[in-house]
């Protein structure tokens, strides 16, 4: 996959741009020389911030950009400032010119990394899940049976008159993924039956790792998987 550096020149000419507004243009025809896919990063529009009457943000981890990693049609830009919209499912750079936060068009994004090192990546098939949205998941676990999970956040009304209308809620949902399919996992009995997976196994393989589905789900899950993995019996598919 093609690497390029992406967030060099972007400090450079966002620190140089600052002189004035004829320069700006001057640095902007660089910046689009230095950027050959410029067009078909920056097509998804201004961003538009949430209203200041809403208690909280959309934002996975902070609403501080941090140097990610983007992938699109197979090229790798390393060094982006990203920031990652929840509730929107879009991921978000900005105008090292016009300094605006910048939608980057999530039709065309295939993975991004975020500065804590969480992979996120676009999944089609899943959309009847009510907070599909652009396809964004991160990726719990990588192998043969993926383990990914949904984060998203909810805008909901605050019934107390006060200085907000709104707040942001966060919340997630955990997936197994294999050959293009989706399952929501929500119970430990359907975790168990959708891998296929015999109950005296699972007993056997939990006996003394002290861990409970009902208190890290996430952990139980990802155990699960792999216990599926390591299985002899060849994996074709999610039991109904």
């Amino acid at each position: 996959m093609l690497k390029i550096n992406f967030f060099t020149p972007f400090l450079l000419f966002f620190l140089i741009a600052a002189n004035s507004f004829g320069q700006s243009q001057t640095y902007l025809s660089l910046y689009k020389d230095q950027l050959p896919y410029f067009q078909e990063l920056i097509t998804g529009g201004q961003y538009q911030e949430s209203p200041r009457n809403y208690e909280g943000d959309p934002y996975y981890l902070d609403r501080t950009f941090g140097e990610g990693t983007l992938s699109i049609n197979k090229i790798k830009y390393t060094e982006v400032p990203l920031i990652y919209d929840e509730n929107a499912d879009e991921v978000i750079t900005f105008h090292p010119i016009h300094r605006q936060k910048i939608l980057i068009n999530a039709e065309k994004v295939e993975e991004f990394q975020l500065k804590d090192g969480s992979v996120f990546r676009k999944y089609v098939g899943n959309e009847t899940y009510l907070h599909d949205k652009n396809g964004f998941y991160r990726v719990e676990s990588d192998g043969k049976i993926k383990v990914l999970k949904k984060y998203y956040k909810t805008k909901d009304p605050i019934k107390e008159v006060g200085k907000f209308t709104h707040k942001f809620e966060e919340f997630s949902d955990f997936f197994y993924w294999y050959g293009g399919e989706f399952v929501l996992v929500r119970r430990k009995k359907q975790a168990i039956k959708s891998l296929g997976l015999n109950k005296k196994d699972v007993r056997k393989y939990f006996k003394g790792k002290s861990l409970f589905f009902s208190g890290d789900k996430e952990r139980y899950i990802l155990e699960l998987a792999k216990l599926r993995e390591d299985s002899s019996n060849t994996f074709n598919g999610f039991a109904e």
